[in-house]
């Protein structure tokens, strides 16, 4: 069964194997987690699962989203989700995902969003180099550098590397290890880091290059 979760990044921690060798790890809160929609090919014309995280306060809900949760007469829930199951016939409105859905060793890919830079230049942005520091170089020695040729295409081609806006976009990476899971606590450590920033939402599912 193709499994998911949306959980909250708690921050990044070290575990010991039973070697001995230290594992770097990345802490998150997953779950509890409600199926709260179902879609499916004859309404809407391909299946999938909408879950639900978080809990929210009445006054903090409009009242489309009020009407969304009382006709699932499930929760109210701060995030919501799709996943695209392989299996969505396997979950019911209603039904509760936990962390202990997934094991230690399974693969996953997690996808959140990622920290916010503000304006960049190349340098930062792109990894462009900067000229000598030496005299000379003129005040422009983090610069983009040339555009392109004047007269022939007479145009900048896309994708050129320019100063601008850098983070805060969706990204996913893929193919960690779970390391340690504590359905207790609604705990899941996966090796390495995620995107995003400590409180941060993110989704963790099966990884497609298992």
């Amino acid at each position: 069964m193709q499994k998911c979760i949306v959980g909250k990044k708690i921050g990044m921690t070290q575990l010991f194997d039973e070697n001995g060798k230290v594992i770097p790890v990345t802490v998150v809160e997953a779950g509890p987690c409600v199926v709260v929609q179902k879609k499916t090919i004859e309404n809407d014309g391909y299946e999938a699962v909408q879950i639900g995280y978080g809990d929210i306060s009445d006054k903090a809900i409009n009242k489309p989203l009020k009407g969304h949760f009382a006709k699932a007469d499930v929760a109210q829930k701060r995030t919501l989700k799709e996943f695209r199951l392989e299996d969505c016939s396997s979950l019911n409105v209603g039904d509760i995902i936990k962390a202990d859905a997934f094991a230690a060793g399974d693969a996953v890919d997690v996808a959140g969003t990622s920290k916010g830079k503000g304006y960049a230049g190349t340098v930062k942005r792109f990894g462009n180099h900067t000229l000598k520091a030496t005299h000379g170089s003129g005040p422009v020695g983090r610069h983009a550098g040339s555009n392109g040729a004047c007269s022939s295409p007479s145009r900048v081609f896309k994708g050129k590397g320019l100063p601008g806006h850098m983070g805060d976009e969706h990204v996913t990476v893929q193919n960690l290890a779970v390391v340690k899971v504590d359905a207790e606590n609604n705990l899941i450590a996966i090796r390495g880091a995620i995107p995003g920033a400590k409180g941060g939402v993110v989704c963790i599912t099966d990884s497609v290059k298992a």
